[in-house]
């Protein structure tokens, strides 16, 4: 339904009605039997109101319907009934016939049903003897390529903001995927620590109560560092830095008693080229404590200027032969994907797992990336 107001979508058939002034003067002064006044005026305002409705409808719904095209029959009728029995003087209503024709046919019918307007226009004024007037019939003609261009700047409006509509739905639906994608980076890797340093400390409690509390002191911090990376998330400031998630995940492997070698230093790197390798290492140290059983883990990081590349192998159970890429390495590919790099991951060289990001220094556009 079309939220305009009535006043508006009738608004286009408003100038056109001072064409009027030539009929009612005509009722007005003419003399003529009282009745065939009041029924050419009953007429006329007949006319006037369903020629309203015509234009209400035409540039409201935007479509055509059976109902539209039986309000412009009666607009035809009378219009031409009315100008035929009464003369050049109501010949006018013809070209409010053309505009209603233009505003509610289809193409393929529009010009006809103009053309008929303009004809009978013609026909009135030169059969009543009225040369001045035979401007009305062009009239009828300019009135019609007027209300078609105006019919297509409506639809051409309508469809731009049909658009805008369509484009804010997909930003909104994008903007879903990436904070789930975020939601899913942070809480997966946050929560493996917690559920691990938990069970550690459930096993210690008896035998060595202090590195217990040690353990849940580090899942009091990480239940923390959580709840801080959500609320970043949600305010939309969150950035992830590839040396804090190198250092995470020493502090998270080393207390699962897995041997972690890291890479000596971090280079510079581009915010967004950090940020998702430190996703990457994120992703990976989630994996290694969830799925692998592996005791040692290698991460490797090299800049050579044009790109970095930043490799985390392990010597666990490897992938599984039926399994296929989980929600998060799909999140984390098409986040390295948007930067113009490639994430890969499988069997490594030696056995194990490897995951491998690949990713260029430069900025890449959008449509490079694709």
């Amino acid at each position: 339904m079309d939220p305009r107001p009535r006043w508006y979508r009738i608004g286009w058939a408003l100038p056109w009605l001072l064409f009027q002034f030539f009929p009612v003067a005509d009722l007005l002064t003419t003399d003529r039997p009282l009745a065939v006044r009041l029924v050419a005026g009953a007429g006329l305002l007949v006319f006037t109101g369903v020629y309203l409705d015509v234009f209400r409808r035409a540039f409201g719904d935007r479509c055509w319907s059976g109902s539209l095209l039986g309000r412009l029959a009666v607009v035809a009728v009378l219009g031409t009934g009315l100008a035929v029995w009464l003369g050049p003087s109501w010949a006018g209503l013809l070209i409010y016939v053309s505009a209603a024709s233009a505003a509610a046919l289809p193409t393929r019918w529009t010009w006809p049903a103009v053309l008929a307007a303009a004809l009978v226009c013609a026909g009135v004024v030169v059969l009543g003897g009225e040369p001045g007037l035979v401007v009305l019939p062009v009239l009828c003609l300019l009135t019609a390529f007027a209300l078609r261009g105006t019919r297509h700047l409506v639809s051409v409006n309508a469809e731009l903001a049909e658009a805008r509509e369509e484009l804010a739905r997909h930003a909104v639906a994008e903007e879903r995927l990436r904070f789930a994608r975020d939601l899913h980076d942070l809480l997966g890797h946050s929560l493996s620590l917690i559920a691990l340093k938990s069970e550690l400390a459930g096993r210690l409690a008896e035998v060595d109560p202090a590195r217990a509390r040690t353990e849940m002191a580090d899942v009091e911090a990480a239940a923390r560092r959580a709840l801080a990376e959500v609320r970043d998330a949600v305010s939309g400031y969150r950035q992830v830095s590839c040396a804090q998630a190198l250092a995470e995940a020493r502090s998270a492997l080393s207390g699962a008693g897995i041997a972690v070698r890291l890479p000596p230093r971090v280079p510079e790197l581009p915010g967004p080229v950090d940020a998702a390798l430190g996703w990457v290492v994120r992703e990976a140290t989630t994996n290694v404590l969830r799925h692998s059983g592996a005791r040692a883990v290698t991460v490797t990081l090299t800049d050579d200027g044009a790109e970095a590349v930043l490799t985390v192998t392990d010597d666990g159970s490897g992938p599984a032969d039926d399994a296929g890429p989980g929600s998060g390495l799909t999140g984390l590919a098409e986040r390295v994907g948007a930067l113009g790099g490639a994430l890969t991951g499988g069997a490594g060289r030696d056995g194990g797992y490897e995951l491998r990001a690949v990713l260029p220094l430069a900025p890449v556009t959008a449509g490079a990336a694709r």
